[in-house]
């Protein structure tokens, strides 16, 4: 037990300090700046490393396979609209549970002086991901190809873009780039990958996986309507 955590805690450390490093060296051989207490550095390298660990481990035995399992059994509920109306509101509340998205929505309101409220945006993103985690259980459970709806949903957000106000263009495509957030993804994608698993005829290498560009796009096209009906 303790090996593993060790191996674990050895192979995060392998991601994080390399990058630690490059930033160190680029601040004091080319910015030609001094880093200052080190201490703090250190201490916190240390503790990301160990978060984490902690935060992927907790993926791998807790969130993923509560999602997985959660969406294999959806079928038992034998009413598709259930299952609908169940992937909007999981979609929905993970979304409000994205510290990214509420960052975001923190500083937008800052910047424009209060006339972008925060809670406006937050909830708009979180419908946005609600539906487009709907939309990836309809994909599964009526066997729909994927391009035909990411295409369309793509061509939707190009138009609203174009007759979208432009200081809401940037946000709403930065929107929903938040919501592949460390509680969004593995949550619903595991949902999707569990539903997929046991429809007859489906595939979860191939109609399991999607459903968070989904969960991208449809953000992106609420938040631009919410930029044309409030007109910020």
């Amino acid at each position: 037990m303790v090996l593993n955590i060790l191996k674990g805690l050895a192979l995060t450390a392998k991601d994080i300090i390399p990058v630690s490093l490059f930033l160190i060296v680029f601040q004091i051989f080319v910015l030609k700046s001094p880093i200052g207490d080190i201490k703090p550095l250190i201490l916190g390298i240390v503790l990301s490393t160990v978060g984490l660990y902690m935060f992927i481990k907790g993926l791998e035995i807790g969130l993923m396979p509560l999602g997985s399992s959660v969406g294999s059994k959806l079928p038992l509920l034998d009413n598709k609209l259930l299952v609908i109306a169940f992937a909007f509101i999981l979609g929905y509340t993970t979304t409000l549970a994205e510290p990214a998205l509420a960052s975001l929505a923190m500083e937008i309101e800052e910047l424009s002086v209060g006339t972008m409220n925060n809670k406006w945006l937050i909830h708009a993103v979180a419908t946005g991901v609600g539906i487009g985690i709907s939309l990836g259980m309809i994909k599964i459970m009526y066997s729909i190809p994927y391009t035909h709806i990411i295409i369309p949903m793509v061509l939707i957000a190009s138009i609203l873009a174009y007759f979208a106000p432009n200081s809401i263009t940037g946000i709403a495509f930065d929107s929903g780039g938040v919501t592949t957030g460390p509680v969004t993804v593995p949550l619903n994608m595991a949902l999707a990958i569990g539903l997929s698993s046991v429809i007859s005829g489906s595939d979860p290498l191939l109609d399991g996986f999607g459903i968070i560009g989904l969960a991208s796009i449809t953000p992106i096209i609420a938040v631009l309507l919410l930029g044309i009906i409030v007109k910020f």
